[in-house]
This record gives C-alpha cells, sequence and structure tokens, in this order.
C-alpha cells in the first residue's frame, strides 16, 4: 500500500462517517472507520493500531468500497447453526434426553455398546430424526447437551496391563482374609 492511489472525497467521508454513527454492528463500524482513515490519507500502520484489522483486510474493504460504496463494507455473516431449535423444541428435547437412552430410542444401532448414555452421534442423530435439524459443527451438539444439563463425562480409567485373573484371585484373598478376621474373638 505504498502507493496509494485511494482517495475519498468530502462527500464519501460525509457518507461513511454517518454509516460509522448509525451502525450498531461492531464489525461493520470496523469496516466505515478503517476505510475513511486510508481514503483521508492516515498511515496504514496507525489504521491497523486503530481499527486492529490486518493489512489484507484493509485492502479487501477498501477494494470492496470502490465496488459497491457503503453498502458492501456491510458485515453479511448469517451466524451457521444459531438458534435451530426454539426454546420449546429444546425444552421438550431435554425431556426426551432425560427420559431415554439412546438405546431404548435406537436399539442396538446406538453410539456406544451399552447404549447407557447420550454422545454427540446420538444426539445428532435424535435431534435429525425428532426435529428434522443437522448442525454442521460436533460444537452446537455440545452446546444442546449442555443446555439440556449434561455435562462433559471421561471414561473410566481401565488398565490395559491388569490381569483380570491377578484381579479376582485378590479380591478373593481379601474376602478370605476379611472373614477369617471378623471370626475372631
Amino acid at each position: 500500500m505504498a502507493n496509494r492511489q485511494f482517495h475519498l472525497t468530502a462527500d464519501q467521508v460525509q457518507a461513511l462517517t454517518t454509516a460509522y454513527d448509525q451502525s450498531k454492528d461492531g464489525p461493520t463500524r470496523t469496516r466505515y472507520q478503517a476505510v475513511r482513515l486510508y481514503g483521508t490519507g492516515y498511515p496504514t500502520a496507525e489504521i491497523l493500531a486503530i481499527t486492529g484489522c490486518s493489512e489484507s483486510a484493509l485492502r479487501l474493504w477498501c477494494q470492496k468500497y470502490r465496488a459497491g460504496g457503503v453498502l458492501a463494507l456491510v458485515d453479511h455473516r448469517a451466524g451457521g447453526n444459531r438458534a435451530a431449535l426454539t426454546a420449546a423444541e429444546l425444552a421438550e428435547l431435554q425431556e426426551k434426553l432425560h427420559t431415554y437412552t439412546p438405546r431404548e430410542v435406537f436399539g442396538p444401532q446406538a453410539a456406544t455398546p451399552t447404549g447407557e448414555f447420550w454422545t454427540v452421534p446420538d444426539v445428532a442423530r435424535a435431534l435429525e430424526h425428532w426435529y428434522d435439524v443437522v448442525y454442521t459443527s460436533y460444537s452446537s451438539y455440545w452446546r444442546v447437551l449442555r443446555q439440556c444439563g449434561f455435562s462433559y463425562q471421561k471414561p473410566a480409567k481401565v488398565y490395559k496391563s491388569r490381569s483380570a485373573v491377578k484381579v479376582v484371585e485378590f479380591e478373593q484373598a481379601f474376602e478370605k482374609k476379611r472373614s477369617i478376621s471378623s471370626r475372631k474373638p
């Protein structure tokens, strides 16, 4: 951006200032401010420090402004998976998840062998089956589980080097010793 060929007229500066003042969206306001500062001759390093944007983002915003004016700088992101379920559907889902196990809903096709606890794959399948909702991100399913009162559970540690035979022998010896000591007066 060393050879700056982007200059704003007084009317363009006024339009960007008005749009900045009227906007309530932070990212859009940042774009208005960055383009206005760049178009009025501020040094690029100062603009980057003031707005927190990158140089490539600043170039892109100026390019968009040239092509489409103030409206081209509006933040058009839709926000993905947010609120795919209504409050009533979420309450109904919470009741279903607390009432039924995945094994009761899906039978042997549950995600875990026992089908005892709700997992992300099970919840994804249930949401698609009951509400026709499919999220694009696993974190959305985790959020649904959290909203329904579930928490992340770590599986119990099972030591692979542990011998089942030795455990049984130990337990038998322990019980035998315990029963002998309980008979002594």
